[in-house]
């Protein structure tokens, strides 16, 4: 639609001209259950003019506008609404808009997005705006910088939960009829009023309507001072879920994350109550919208799930509430520092769950999981600073990525070594109550830290948040003839293409077997500032031989580690001996590394997988091993010896998942990726036994949701029918069920079953989000090449197309999901460049899309040489 990409420039322009006082918002959503697909949606906005007489306007994406009135004056929808900007001409000093809209309910995810439970029929709604979706339900000024208070009126059908940002006024009012609405007058209803929020940005007020389960529960502090605070707490989910919904465990972990933020924070959590929602086919992990945070569903948990999954959890539920400070209470201008609430939350998400709640390990998942995001990304060619270069809308939609999020977070732990923690808590709490309720950019935060770390934050910045690509630390060491160190130096390198040296605070350990068992443990350490090409190590000078020298030990900063050929050798023969959980998970994460960029063959990594990952203690890195070495054998592995080494890699799979404890949380894993790599007759007829209860492995419950991750293997190898997969839903007829249900059939080795998931996602709108996304699952398989193949050139004859048909997120999802990454060739690599030369005038953010998705493809054919010239060895 035109218009529909807001620009920066535009937004600053109006930014400078406009200044809102206040929204009031009523919506009517009595049509969701009435099979209807737009609800009515009713504003009124006050606004100042800094220039009266000019012109601006407001943002609405929806079919059809009944009325616009500006100041008293009636204006003609037809003249002033494009599809998604109200013009608005002749503007007083200040102003009243009142908008009358029919909005249309959403299946993408995107503004209101509405969901029918297949289970019971009911529906379910709520909201989700980042990045500028708030326009999708009501008229807006669709910018983070132009906050204003919001009061929100919703009529419900009768007996539905209604929940937003502010609290509820009084009891809700049954049976009233607050707007009219076509089909729907005289039919009972709910009229919800909520309190006007504090000055918030467009794209974190909230919505959430439905028959929703609902618990409650209400945290209570009192500070030193003797002043009293109490937040009433909520949890929500769909019906059909409350049997599986640990409520309780999702209270406890908010109120030890409350607990740490008013400790360290010093500014009392300011938006009232703090409802947290669990909603169906959600895009993302969490959105921060205060007082009503919402989560993909997926975080209840209807089976056995590993540790790993209650810790990852935990930490979004940590990481959206420091977004109430970081991000909400203080916010950014635009959307170039989206780093300030993105990297931030991240961060002290992380910091929380280990200084506060059961999950102690939790920076060895941010080592291993969260960086391991951050370094894919840097080395992108769509790399960016941390603090980017916005252009507009879509810019800003494709920057919620492993830079912003894992790397600013790593930047910032960085920063705590380089500036100390107590100054860098301070610098929060003066960073807060300087701008409560207002808007920053960088050099906000940069002044405050100066003020309270006496560091040169300029200069910090230049080196971490404005430049990007990511550094390269290798150690090198020399001996005397009594083996000991004479000189122990770190070389830093950078790529090319971003040259920068950084100063790095690391600590460097020295490791060797020192215990009767031959355990390796660290012996001698140092911490260090390195900057340029080249820092000794004094402090190590005169130290024994080590067996393993690693450096960024503790993992106190950003880069890539390697290794010299001794600590590498050590690695290679006695990794699973390394005794520290974190120091391993960091020699795991650095090997992977290696693989990745052709260093190390794949069929090395898996070796090293097959050996020690049994012995791997800490099941995140144990989950990420398995993950890690799918991707080795489904991409980086040469063609010619892919079968020899999958069926290694199942072989031992299954040996460690018949040798863990029964019943652990390392069994549960084991047997996810058994499935996931099976690929024998054998291999598959134990899964079968395991669905139907002709085998059995002592201690493993094949709960629901393992049936499922058994079954799809099964149907991706012919070994499981469309009437298997119909047979199993039947057992399972639920959303999470039909989800399952889509990927096993596109999974499916057939022309027709691929030609069939190809039309519903490509051709077709009419799947949801969620179901677009379990099609597209199902259809890429490994191992179904000649299947897949002819669809590398309908690819890219479609992509644009879609895009330009599609909402953001739809199109997101296809242009990834089906980028033609089985076709690892030459002629593939190819004609991602002739697209890319041939669509020069593509919006700018499907070209990104596609660069990365050709980065990907070439890294995999360089892995596959690596691993080709390592010839035919085991």
């Amino acid at each position: 639609m035109p218009g529909e990409n807001l620009s920066r420039d535009e937004a600053r322009d109006r930014g400078r001209l406009l200044s809102v006082d206040g929204y009031d918002v009523t919506l009517d959503v009595r049509s969701a259950v009435q099979a209807e697909d737009t609800f009515r949606s009713l504003t009124t906005i006050r606004f100042r003019c800094a220039e009266p007489g000019a012109s601006s306007f407001a943002d609405l994406l929806a079919p059809s506008v009944t009325s616009v009135t500006l100041n008293g004056r009636v204006l003609d929808p037809s003249a002033v609404f494009d599809g998604s900007r109200i013009a608005l001409d002749g503007l007083a000093a200040e102003n009243t808009l009142v908008v009358d809209a029919q909005c249309a309910y959403s299946r993408t995810g995107e503004g209101l997005h509405r969901f029918i439970d297949p289970e019971d029929g009911e529906v379910y709604l709520y909201t989700q705006y980042e990045p500028a979706d708030a326009r999708r339900v009501f008229t807006t000024f669709e910018q983070p910088d132009l906050k204003a208070p919001f009061t929100f009126e919703v009529t419900a059908p009768e007996g539905w939960v209604v929940l937003s940002n502010g609290v509820e006024e009084g009891e809700a009012e049954e049976g009233r009829e607050a707007l009219p609405v076509e089909g729907g007058g005289g039919r009972g209803a709910g009229r919800h009023r909520f309190a006007t929020t504090q000055p918030i940005s467009t794209y974190i007020t909230a919505v959430v309507a439905g028959p929703y389960h609902y618990v409650a529960d209400t945290y209570r502090r009192t500070f030193d001072d003797g002043t009293e605070l109490e937040i009433p707490l909520g949890a929500l989910c769909r019906k059909g879920l409350a049997r599986h919904f640990d409520a309780d465990d999702v209270f406890t972990v908010t109120k030890q994350g409350l607990d740490f933020f008013h400790d360290h924070f010093d500014y009392p959590y300011p938006f009232g109550k703090y409802d947290q929602a669990f909603v169906p086919e959600y895009n993302l992990g969490a959105m921060e919208n205060p007082g009503c945070v919402t989560f993909r569903e997926e975080f209840i948990f209807r089976g056995k799930v590993t540790e790993a999954a209650y810790e990852h959890r935990a930490n979004v539920i940590l990481h959206e509430m420091a977004h109430m400070w970081f991000g909400d209470l203080v916010t950014m201008q635009w959307w170039d520092d989206l780093w300030l609430k993105e990297s931030f939350a991240d961060f002290m998400g992380a910091l929380s769950q280990v200084e506060a709640t059961r999950f102690r390990n939790g920076w060895i998942t941010f080592a291993n999981r969260r960086k391991s995001w951050a370094y894919r990304a840097d080395q992108l060619p769509s790399t960016h600073p941390v603090t980017a270069d916005i252009r507009d809308l879509e810019d800003a939609k494709l920057n919620f990525d492993g830079i912003t999020y894992a790397k600013g977070a790593a930047v910032l732990k960085q920063l705590v070594a380089y500036a100390g923690r107590d100054a860098f808590l301070e610098g929060a709490r003066r960073y807060f109550k300087r701008h409560a309720y207002g808007n920053t950019r960088l050099t906000d935060l940069l002044s405050v830290l100066e003020e309270t770390s006496g560091r040169d934050m300029a200069a910090w910045s230049r080196a971490w948040l404005e430049t990007a690509g990511v550094n390269s630390l290798t150690p090198q060491a020399t001996y005397d003839a009594q083996d000991r160190i004479t000189e122990l130096s770190i070389l830093q390198e950078a790529p090319a293409a971003h040259p920068e040296l950084r100063p790095h605070r690391v600590a460097v350990g020295l490791y060797r077997r020192q215990d009767a068992d031959g355990t390796l443990v660290r012996y001698a350490r140092a911490e260090v500032d390195v900057s340029g090409p080249r820092t000794v190590v004094t402090e190590l000078a005169g130290a024994e031989r080590p067996e393993l020298i690693l450096v960024n030990d503790e993992d106190l900063t950003y880069c890539k580690i390697r290794f010299d050929e001794g600590s590498l050798a050590t690695l290679r023969s006695r990794l699973g001996e390394l005794t520290d959980p974190l120091a391993r998970a960091l020699c795991w994460a650095a090997l992977w590394g290696l693989t990745r960029d052709g260093l190390m063959p794949a069929r090395d990594y898996l070796d090293l997988v097959l050996r020690f990952a049994g012995r791997e203690t800490d099941i995140g890195v144990l989950q990420s091993l398995h993950s890690q070495a799918q991707t080795a054998l489904d991409l980086y592995t040469a063609p010619e010896h892919r079968d020899t080494a999958a069926r290694a890699l199942a072989e031992g799979a299954l040996g460690e998942l018949r040798q863990a404890e029964p019943g652990s949380g390392h069994q549960l894993a084991w047997a996810r990726h058994f499935a996931a790599v099976a690929s024998t007759a054998a291999d598959l007829q134990l899964l079968q036994g395991l669905l139907d209860g002709t085998a059995k492995i002592d201690g493993l419950d094949v709960d629901q949701e393992l049936r499922w991750s058994f079954l799809q293997p099964l149907a991706a190898h012919d070994a499981a029918d469309a009437t298997a997969v119909d047979a199993e839903l039947a057992r399972d007829d639920t959303a999470s069920g039909k989800r399952h249900q889509v990927r096993c059939l596109a999974s499916r080795p057939a022309a027709d079953v691929k030609a069939r998931a190809w039309a519903d996602v490509v051709e077709s709108d009419a799947l949801s989000n969620a179901l677009v996304e379990a099609t597209i699952s199902g259809f890429a398989q490994p191992g179904q090449r000649e299947l897949l193949a002819p669809y590398a050139a309908r690819y890219f004859e479609a992509i644009e197309r879609v895009w330009q048909e599609r909402s953001i997120e739809i199109g997101m999802d296809v242009v990834r999901g089906l980028f033609p990454s089985w076709e690892v060739t030459q002629e593939t690599l190819d004609a991602a460049d002739a697209w890319l030369t041939g669509h020069a005038g593509a919006a700018p953010a499907l070209r990104r899309i596609v660069s990365e998705q050709r980065d990907d493809l070439a890294r995999a054919l360089r892995a596959r040489a690596c691993d080709a010239a390592a010839g035919g060895r085991p």
